[in-house]
């Protein structure tokens, strides 16, 4: 792949489609100049251990990883939930609480169940992202988001994946699962990682690209 090509593309390092919808809406063309291509294009089937301690550790191994398999600039991120009562599970954890085999609605409802009994005052938690733009030559770049809220009391709405249908955003009276995607994608915790990350991608790619006519395409 000639180098001009590598970097019009941007490769986004997750099998979610949940993830993959959610970036696509984020980092649509016009605003970076790039096309987002996926792993499953590129037949790339990495199997990544998320073993760092942190949400950065865990999206930094995923980026490198990927960029270095397919020698394109890659964007991989690690989120989470953390409830305060629960002291800060499932956190960096959150994609495995409970177990590899458990569902996204058996997580939820296993915290649900942990939490019964808590007035909602005192379910505070917040969804957290970080960001890590990697590129082929190893150099990483970080970013983070978050989203505060409660959790709900019970599981509502249909929109979203993981935990959406039980945090509970005050301001908007509705659980993350039942905002429509739009407004999501302006107040969650991977679109303000996102929006953190941008200048950086922006200025990486003008300066590899020779000027800013990149962003004018």
């Amino acid at each position: 792949m000639c180098y001009i090509c590598r970097m019009t593309r941007l490769l986004i390092a997750t099998h979610n489609p949940g993830k993959q919808r959610e970036y696509e809406a984020l980092l649509a063309k016009p605003a970076i100049g790039l096309a987002l291509c996926w792993p499953q294009e590129l037949g790339l089937t990495l199997n990544v251990s998320e073993s760092g301690a942190t949400y950065t550790d865990n999206a930094r191994l995923k980026a490198l990883a990927y960029a270095e398999a397919s020698a394109l600039w890659t964007l991989a991120d690690d989120s989470g939930l953390e409830v305060d009562a629960l002291n800060g599970a499932p956190g960096p954890h959150s994609a495995r609480y409970g177990g590899r085999a458990m569902s996204d609605a058996d997580r939820y409802q296993l915290v649900l169940r942990q939490l019964e009994g808590v007035p909602l005052p005192r379910r505070s938690a917040r969804f957290r992202c970080v960001v890590v733009l990697a590129t082929p030559s190893g150099q990483t770049y970080a970013a983070e988001g978050l989203c505060e809220g409660l959790i709900a009391l019970q599981a509502r709405g249909e929109q979203g994946f993981g935990y959406d249908p039980i945090f509970y955003l005050p301001g908007y009276e509705r659980t993350m699962a039942e905002l429509p995607g739009e407004v999501k994608n302006r107040i969650s915790h991977r679109a303000r990682a996102v929006e953190s990350i941008l200048p950086t991608l922006k200025r990486l790619v003008r300066e590899s690209l020779g000027g800013a006519q990149a962003w004018e395409r």
